[in-house]
């Protein structure tokens, strides 16, 4: 952790250092705006989910900066980091989720094309996926037990994006930013759907969506498992329902490999080749 360069993991310190000393201009731009509006306020209020409020001040997440979303080298790197992550992140802190700060692309964004920003990097990561799709997790995203998996670990990627106009929490000014959120991090502190203390913290980050956004909360907004929920649309809330997919745009197999190793080396050293 914390090699030089970019497209390494990183803690909170390294990351503010390299922000405001090595790194290009939009990685401090990422960094200053993510950790202003988490420990901020935006008109008196507070960032609604008071769990990465209070892991960003206490210094718990981990970060890469990603100078690509779509160059292989730079998704590849992304991947050794995503690995790395889930491999570690239990060990330094039971708060620690991955956020991913993305180069912003070199021509003006839609909507329409942050989604399919967000959705190429997901597939790519499930293609080069060290370790096959987890025998718990069903293949179809219109399933209420789907979410994204990676290395074995089923997750929550959500995402902030410069098109959030209504969504003021879901807003980032300078590309794309996703942050990684193991389903082990919160059973681990005990906040999932199916505990009492896990509704009641949806119920209080709702009440804090509605004041912080200033509109009721998002319509696909909801709990993992339950029927008429899904996870994939809360990935990215749709501002706008024509710029939005209507359908899952990933692809999931439990074929596995996906790639040959003798093209992903990442892949060789987990099956044995």
């Amino acid at each position: 952790m914390n090699e030089p360069g970019m497209g390494v993991l990183l803690d909170q310190e390294t990351m503010r250092a390299r922000a405001n000393d090595g790194y290009p201009s939009w990685a401090r731009d990422h960094w200053e705006t993510f950790h202003e509006s988490l420990t901020g306020t935006h008109e008196g209020e507070g960032f609604p989910c008071y769990f990465g409020r209070e892991s960003v001040r206490a210094g718990d997440p981990l970060y890469t900066v990603v100078p690509s979303l779509t160059d292989v080298d730079a998704l590849l790197s992304l991947r050794d980091t995503l690995v790395e992550y889930v491999e570690r992140y239990e060990e330094y802190s039971d708060r620690a989720s991955l956020v991913a700060f993305f180069a912003p692309p070199e021509r003006s964004f839609s909507e329409a094309d942050y989604h399919d920003a967000l959705w190429h990097v997901l597939q790519f990561l499930h293609v080069h996926d060290p370790e096959p799709w987890p025998e718990s997790i069903p293949t179809d995203p219109d399933d209420p037990y789907w979410e994204f998996s990676f290395a074995g670990e089923p997750m929550f990627p959500t995402c902030r994006a410069p098109f959030y106009d209504t969504y003021r929490s879901r807003y980032c000014p300078v590309g794309l930013e996703i942050t990684f959120q193991p389903r082990g991090l919160f059973e681990s502190m005990g906040v999932t759907a199916d505990t009492e203390t896990g509704q009641r913290a949806r119920d209080v980050i709702q009440d804090n969506l509605e004041a912080y956004d200033g509109v009721c909360p998002h319509a696909d907004l909801g709990d993992w498992g339950v029927e008429g929920d899904r996870e994939w649309p809360q990935y990215m809330l749709r501002e706008d329902d024509a710029e939005a997919p209507d359908e899952c745009p990933i692809t999931v197999s439990r074929d596995h490999p996906k790639v040959a190793p003798s093209i992903d080396p990442g892949i060789a050293r987990e099956v044995g080749q």
